[in-house]
């Protein structure tokens, strides 16, 4: 199992807490590529665990706290 942002991307408007069978069905039907659906459907599960959001898919999904960007600058 692999992430990158443009994976990730396509989980972004997930319908947010969603189980794991949901973010599946949602990535079919917003035509995500194969790779997402295999990643999802690689993933553990512990009886019907519900994911609040991308980071607990993907724990390196960057974060608005991971850019080096001022906004008091600007």
């Amino acid at each position: 199992m692999y992430w990158t942002l443009e994976l990730a991307s396509y989980l972004s408007d997930a319908p947010w807490p969603a189980s794991k069978d949901e973010l599946i069905d949602y990535a079919i039907r917003t035509g995500a590529p194969l790779e997402v659906v295999e990643n999802l459907q690689a993933m553990e599960e512990e009886e019907e665990e519900i994911y609040e959001s991308i980071q607990e898919i993907w724990p390196d999904f960057p974060t608005e706290e991971d850019y080096l960007w001022n906004e008091e600058e600007y």
